[in-house]
């Protein structure tokens, strides 16, 4: 048989390429997995034992409404309208399953095969890797000096070909979270090219900021420019029970429905009941999670503040630390091969987030407990 161009052609899951070196190690210390965003700690209880409530109702392996159940866009609407000072409706929001999907789903609605997307570099590699197996021809926009990305040089790669920018704030792999005048001006390019403008908001959760990350929604004529994706997997840790969502206008739920259909039909019932749970009754674990998780990043940076055997960090924020490796004779492929095979620490390297190899790894110091943290600087010396 023969298998389709677009995927031969992609790369293979980072993550999974990452993971198969552990499989070769023969060290016996205890690795120190900084690679894979995922919450490695339990949900709350609420949403654990809601979990387990869900498992023994006879619905349980039914299909959920396709849209979503009902009560949760109901609370995802109310979540986001306290949180955006906004007026979101349930008939905005589209429940999928997780924020890949959500993704998926909307870039399908929006693009055919020849068409285009601009997506901000360093990108999240699942955003690049679908719009390539769609056939769109994918525009990368490189960053200031600061990471933060331009609306004027956007314009410049906009076509007549061009149906979508993409924005992830915070950023994976940088951390970087986008301030709100400079996500309104990429609505206004959206808006004038009339493009949609896809935000990528899984790590809103996980900013410095309290405040709402922008002020899109108050604008009367959003829905007609504007997509936002959410996800539930880092906000309550059920990353294996797959729940995200869609917020868009009616058309953008209608066209993304249809995807979804041959995708999945609807999310599973047990993930939403989670989600559900934790919109709920988890708030406060929620704030409790997020300020831990900030509390590793401030000990991160201070573990590397020395740039220990000659790793720099250049971004941090949410669950990552951007950082430049030192080994310029090197591919960041074989960096990242010898930390894990030889000084047990495991990270995805930068390739996988840019176009060119820039010298630059990503660590997701979320991962780790704090005396973790406190080993990583002695095993990068080691390398350096």
């Amino acid at each position: 048989m023969r298998f389709s161009q677009r995927v031969e052609q992609l790369i293979h899951s980072p993550i999974g390429a990452a993971h198969a070196l552990v499989g070769i190690r023969t060290n016996e210390r205890p690795l120190l997995d900084l690679s894979q965003a995922a919450p490695s700690f339990p949900p709350a209880d609420a949403v654990m034992e809601r979990i387990a409530e869900t498992a023994l109702e006879a619905d349980a392996g039914r299909y959920p409404p396709q849209p979503g159940l009902p009560q949760l866009r109901e609370s995802v609407a109310n979540d986001l309208n306290a949180g955006y000072a906004a007026n979101i409706e349930p008939s905005d929001v589209l429940i999928t399953a997780g924020c890949n999907q959500a993704f998926c789903c909307v870039t399908s609605a929006l693009t055919s095969p020849g068409d285009q997307a601009i997506l901000v570099a360093p990108f999240y590699f699942n955003h690049d890797m679908w719009l390539k197996i769609e056939g769109v021809d994918v525009q990368y926009l490189e960053p200031k000096s600061n990471l933060l990305p331009d609306p004027e040089q956007a314009q410049s790669l906009i076509t007549d070909k061009t149906r979508l920018i993409t924005l992830v704030s915070p950023g994976n792999p940088t951390g970087v979270t986008i301030p709100k005048k400079i996500i309104h001006q990429f609505a206004e390019v959206a808006r004038h090219n009339d493009i949609a403008l896809v935000i990528d908001e899984t790590y809103r959760s996980f900013r410095d900021e309290q405040t709402p990350a922008h002020e899109l929604f108050s604008d009367p004529s959003w829905r007609d420019h504007v997509i936002s994706l959410h996800s539930f997997s880092k906000d309550f840790a059920i990353p294996g029970y797959r729940c995200g969502a869609v917020i868009g206008g009616n058309a953008t739920i209608t066209e993304a429905l249809k995807v979804l259909d041959c995708l999945a039909i609807s999310a599973p019932r047990i993930g939403q009941e989670a989600a559900l749970a934790g919109l709920r009754h988890a708030q406060q674990w929620r704030i409790e999670q997020a300020a831990r998780i900030k509390n590793l990043e401030l000990q991160f940076l201070d573990s590397m503040k020395d740039q220990p055997g000659g790793f720099k960090v250049i971004s941090s924020g949410a669950y990552f630390g951007w950082v430049q490796h030192p080994r310029s004779d090197l591919t960041t492929e074989e960096v990242v091969r010898r930390l894990v095979l030889e000084h047990d620490v495991l990270t995805i390297p930068g390739t996988a987030f840019t176009s060119s190899d820039q010298a630059m790894i990503r660590m997701s110091f979320a991962n780790l407990e704090p005396a973790q943290i406190e080993e990583l600087p002695s095993r990068l010396n080691e390398f350096g």
